[in-house]
């Protein structure tokens, strides 16, 4: 089947798990070279628009996988919800600007947009990097087991609804904002909703952050 939209080509699913209620892992056969921290556009059929979600496997790994939760009354996400290994998907080759480098950053993540930094972990890319990231519930920290063993120390859980030992209780802009030390001459990389992007751009600001350092990738 070929879609109206040109950058689209029939993928079949090769991988359909569900990490945690509602949020899924899905994968293809991965056959383009990508830079993590890049996107693929996604639909489920032929002629409705796609939407664009970040890569969060590795640019050596076989597969394609993309990270997502269900939104309910959503169009696409219910669907993909709902298939199995072997359906048909509608993908685009990778693409953006959101890029993991070599240089020290820190990478700052609300929910599912975390997916980006597990793409940058499993490239290798950690020498230098701290990670936080912020969920409502503490079953929300997907990947946590491979964050810890990449990252150890450097890796920093924030939890708005649960309290738990060794979990900031409370969201990243709260954490940002008690960290003694958040060093200007760093990039720091911002993966989230666009509010909750905004908040944490201006509290970086605020702690004297330049704003040519602070990179945004917004998630719908």
């Amino acid at each position: 089947m070929k879609s109206i939209f040109p950058e689209l080509t029939e993928r079949k699913l090769t991988r359909h798990d569900e990490i945690a209620p509602g949020v899924f892992v899905i994968g293809f056969e991965r056959r383009h070279v990508f830079i993590p921290g890049q996107a693929v556009k996604l639909g489920i059929d032929a002629e409705n628009p796609p939407r664009i979600y970040s890569i969060c496997s590795g640019p050596a790994d076989g597969e394609i996988c993309i990270l997502f939760n269900v939104k309910e009354g959503g169009f696409l996400t219910p669907k993909l919800a709902g298939m199995k290994p072997g359906d048909s998907v509608f993908a685009s080759a990778p693409y953006g600007t959101f890029l993991g480098t070599e240089d020290p950053a820190w990478w700052i993540a609300a929910g599912t947009g975390i997916a980006p930094f597990r793409s940058m972990i499993r490239a290798r890319r950690t020498a230098g990097k701290t990670l936080v990231h912020g969920v409502r519930h503490v079953n929300q920290f997907y990947f946590e087991t491979e964050f810890r063993e990449a990252l150890g120390d450097h890796y920093f859980r924030c939890c708005s609804a649960e309290k738990t030992p060794g979990v900031f209780p409370g969201r990243v802009t709260a954490f940002l904002e008690n960290q003694p030390d958040l060093p200007a001459e760093n990039k720091y990389f911002i993966c989230g909703q666009a509010a909750m992007a905004v908040e944490t751009r201006d509290v970086l600001i605020s702690r004297g952050i330049p704003f040519t350092n602070i990179i945004t990738e917004i998630y719908f």
